[in-house]
């Protein structure tokens, strides 16, 4: 049986970041991932994702200059966007393998789960470890209705030789509308089909409207308090079957889009075989990331249920704090700064901090600067119909409590915002700033 200091479960960015300061640090470390190495984020997420936002951009700016020194508003060309895609994505695995070996890191290629507290089984072997991480991200959802296994994966989405004519998507949550987005501007005909009254409902909703409101003016359609509760395979496509207060209504479509969310990929793992403590956010944790339940275990990012985000500098937050309490013990408890999080749509919806919600049930003594910006001059010299932001400041400090814009590059300005609240600038200061100009960080003082 080999044995290791450290085993690592999942290739991701909480997984790497685990796996290579460990190594730095001369533990004798493995990994392990079933799936190529480079994870959600690198593979089937953050990335490729961004890589096909670049020509929806340029096609949803010459849409609004279309008349102000714009001619024509271009189409998208999709099987060259996948091409171009998959570029950047076919060299990440090589490149994360050669960094492995270079640190001395032994890898395999095969799912693992506990065989008991200390010992794993990968693929046919038996492994024993001191310690290990199980850092294995999320998965979409699995539906359980009639005909479930007809809805597709945000991967295969990632992956489309050709936009069909038309998609449903099941939820609307951050990958339902960023991919109904993209598959509008490429030409499909887009339903987002979504259980609750309020879409992305984690997010402040005042902003929300907006998003949604962008949603609809580009074509889509969005059914909400409606459960999908049935897909039938047809001739031409699919039938979806929604119910909502008992009514149910069909919707007919090409392709359907599970958006449903994505929970801990952990369930697989055999957990109670190795004393590991787990509910459905993830790995119960405590403040150094170390198993409640068995001290081999650490958990980071989607895996663990720990206060982050589930974003991928968290994960490798988590990660690096992980290993830094395997080789020295646990002692570094996580501490987590501002942590902005970003739709990326168009316009862009970004938050960080506090949502009014939230700040209410804190306790705090708050007020709330909120407008549009349709009018300002950043808007109106790139003619965009979307541009809106809500702060949260507190009362008794005046500080930042929380930040929500939609609208052109929210997703730079944004940090900004986070900048703000990490070192308790009071907002006469933030006002005070010089900031080059005409830019949209430019327009953060009129927010305030």
């Amino acid at each position: 049986m080999k044995k290791y200091d450290l085993f690592v479960i999942g290739s991701g960015m909480a997984g790497q970041s685990l796996a290579h300061k460990a190594a730095d640090n001369g533990l004798q470390v493995a990994i392990t991932d079933e799936r190529p190495y480079g994870g959600t984020c690198a593979l089937r997420g953050c990335d490729p994702k961004k890589i096909l936002l670049g020509p929806a951009e340029a096609r949803y700016h010459a849409r609004h200059l279309n008349g102000y020194g714009i001619d024509r508003v271009p189409e998208i060309n999709w099987p060259e966007v996948m091409a171009f895609k998959q570029k950047f994505v076919d060299e990440i695995p090589a490149k994360i393998e050669t960094g492995y070996e270079e640190k001395g890191i032994a890898m395999y290629h095969k799912a693992a789960c506990f065989l008991s507290e200390d010992i794993l089984q990968v693929g046919e072997e038996e492994i024993k470890a001191d310690r290990i991480a199980i850092a294995t991200g999320a998965k979409p959802r699995e539906l359980d209705f009639p005909g479930a296994r007809h809805a597709r994966t945000s991967t295969y989405f990632l992956n489309l030789p050709e936009m069909p004519d038309s998609m449903l998507f099941i939820g609307g949550g951050y990958i339902g509308f960023e991919f109904a987005q993209l598959a509008a501007r490429a030409g499909a005909e887009v339903t987002i089909v979504n259980l609750s009254q309020q879409p992305l409902e984690k997010f402040e909703q005042d902003i929300v409207t907006h998003l949604v409101k962008a949603s609809e003016d580009l074509g889509i359609k969005l059914v909400l308090e409606t459960e999908v509760c049935g897909i039938e395979k047809v001739a031409d496509g699919y039938r979806v079957k929604g119910i909502s207060n008992g009514v149910v209504t069909f919707f007919k479509t090409e392709m359907v889009i599970n958006s449903a969310g994505r929970p801990p990929k952990i369930f697989d793992l055999d957990l109670d075989k190795a004393n590991i403590k787990y509910n459905k956010q993830g790995i119960e944790v405590n403040e150094y990331l170390q198993s409640t339940s068995n001290p081999r275990i650490y958990a980071a990012g989607d895996a663990a249920a720990s206060p982050g985000l589930p974003v991928s500098p968290v994960a490798v937050l988590e990660g690096y704090t992980a290993a830094d309490n395997i080789i020295n013990g646990p002692k570094k408890k996580i501490k987590y700064p501002p942590m902005p999080t970003v739709v990326f749509t168009l316009p862009t919806l970004a938050a960080v901090g506090l949502t009014e919600a939230a700040a209410e049930a804190e306790g705090h003594n708050y007020r709330v600067s909120y407008g549009e910006a349709e009018e300002w001059f950043n808007a109106r010299r790139l003619q965009v119909p979307q541009y809106a932001f809500k702060i949260i400041i507190d009362e008794d400090t005046e500080t930042v409590l929380g930040a929500h814009i939609i609208g052109p590059n929210a997703e730079e300005t944004i940090n900004l915002f986070a900048l703000f609240i990490q070192k308790e600038m009071v907002v006469s200061e933030i006002k005070q700033m010089i900031y080059a100009y005409p830019t949209l960080a430019s327009d953060i003082p009129y927010m305030l």
